[in-house]
């Protein structure tokens, strides 16, 4: 038995809280049963958004004849791309392997751990197999997984997660992706984008169900204009011969999303089953939490039905001394939460007095053409509430930098009647820089339409269609008025 101050287990954001720990002169010892990093780092954000970035230089050349300027691409290299980001991504968990294995403060334990006790952890496989800690404190921070979805067929086939295809040195020729979240998006522009043939086959309305309803639905049309999309599908089943993998898909009726006064959403009625086939499929729908490998009935954790770690508005776990930050815990699966999560566990670990983790203004992004960007309540929010509020868009083109750029899409703000902003809604190129005024507005600022209203905006910038939205005419909504609003 070996026994530290401060243990945790995964090495994504939880070294955050290691590190802080290690500083204030605790022993820390570090579970880990692959590459340091975590998810962000070695098969999400890292290496997606990288390849994002060569996929917007090469539209950008495409899209050259728009400004008068005949430009043509002789060459891409792309197993070259992919190597490189790779490179890039391993080198970096590398640095922080020897980073921890140099250090006086840190022990690195490789292998899975899993739960003797509230605070006693075995390490049950790997390198160090049979080590056992003790720790006085204990935080999970195991993250999640690409979670496969029941379709008939699908484990007798060779179908990729993002892990994988964020790792293909070719481009498919034809690639079906089920499901229509971010995840599925941005593959679908990255691969779209070097001349795959891109099919999508997702369960909701629109895709991107996780954003503000109207932008789901422009980006749901941008995105049939570019590949076949069949959203209010559910794959059922799928099978592969002669390298050709089918998937059947049939109309989903969304029960959970009825608006009041509405009728049901999804497929239409008469909607057939539809076939689609491509030469790889890519499963990218939602992620499940690795907290089935961690023997969680040997302590108090709790978690919900899904699985995720149920933890306290301070991120304590219903253990005493175990704690949970990340994906783990489900609140916003991104790295920017975990990080916002860590920063709440020290200061709730070092500090007097707890303080709740503040979720009030967690923005998102999703890296796609067009790009998308959220923070706040969404339409469909307020009105699932009855709240009162009032709405404004403003589209791109309406400024002079969006013009000069051809740029399509709109901001969207939604504010209570008194003038406290609810939410803020972009899509469009840059969307995830400029949702970050907002974010400031809402966390550091007064929250309300003044903030941005009174702040001086350089023209001619992108940001004046922020500025714009916030500055225009806004329309009422809420109560009991379920009617649609249109661009004011």
């Amino acid at each position: 038995m070996q026994e530290f101050d401060f243990l945790v287990i995964g090495s994504g954001s939880g070294l955050d809280v290691a590190n802080a720990m290690a500083g204030r002169g605790n022993s820390v010892a570090v579970v880990e049963e692959g590459r340091l990093g975590g998810t962000c780092l070695n098969r999400g954000c890292i290496p997606s958004k990288q390849l994002l970035y060569h996929a917007e230089v090469l539209e950008t050349i495409e899209g050259a004849d728009a400004f008068e300027i005949d430009a043509e691409v002789t060459d891409i290299d792309f197993a070259e791309i992919v190597r490189k980001v790779n490179e890039d991504v391993a080198g970096s968990s590398e640095s922080i392997r020897r980073g921890l294995e140099s250090s006086n403060s840190h022990d690195l334990f490789s292998g899975t751990g899993r739960f003797v006790d509230d605070r006693t952890v075995e390490i049950v496989d790997g390198d160090d197999a049979g080590a056992t800690l003790r720790a006085d404190t204990v935080l999970v921070a195991t993250g999640t997984r690409p979670s496969i979805p029941p379709i008939d067929g699908i484990d007798g086939l060779n179908y990729l997660t993002s892990t994988e295809a964020l790792q293909l040195e070719t481009a498919p020729d034809r690639l079906v992706i089920v499901g229509g979240g971010y995840i599925a998006a941005e593959l679908g522009h990255f691969f779209g984008t070097f001349g795959t043939d891109v099919r999508i086959v997702g369960r909701r309305e629109h895709l991107l169900p996780e954003a503000d309803a109207e932008v789901g639905e422009a980006f749901t049309d941008r995105y049939a204009d570019r590949f076949d999309v069949y959203t209010g599908y559910e794959a059922v089943a799928a099978e592969e011969a002669d390298g050709e993998v089918t998937v059947e898909a049939r109309p989903y009726p969304e029960a959970d999303s009825v608006r009041a006064g509405d009728e049901p959403v999804g497929a239409p009625e008469e909607a057939e089953p539809v076939t689609v086939a491509g030469d790889e499929l890519l499963v990218a729908a939602g992620r499940r939490p690795n907290t089935d490998s961690l023997n969680l009935d040997a302590t108090g954790v709790e978690t919900d039905a899904n699985g995720f770690v149920e933890t306290d508005e301070y991120l304590r776990t219903d253990a005493e001394g175990v704690w949970a930050l990340g994906d783990v815990v489900g609140e916003y699966l991104l790295k920017h939460s975990a990080n916002h999560e860590a920063k709440a566990v020290v200061r709730n670990l070092l500090g007097d007095e707890p303080e709740p983790v503040d979720y009030s203004a967690m923005p998102f992004a999703v890296f796609a053409s067009p790009e998308v960007a959220g923070v706040g309540a969404r339409e469909q929010d307020l009105r699932e509430a009855d709240a009162e509020y009032a709405m404004n868009t403003y589209a791109y083109d309406d400024t002079a930098r969006g013009s000069a750029m051809h740029a399509e899409g709109f901001v969207k703000v939604l504010i209570d009647l008194d003038g406290n902003i609810e939410g803020c809604h972009i899509i469009g190129p840059e969307a995830s820089n400029l949702i970050e005024e907002v974010v400031v507005a809402m966390t550091a600022g007064s929250g309300t339409v003044a903030d941005i209203r009174d702040a001086v905006h350089i023209h001619p910038a992108l940001s004046e269609v922020v500025d714009r939205a916030f500055s225009g005419q806004f329309s009422r909504g809420g109560g009991h008025d379920y009617g649609h609003h249109h661009h004011g």
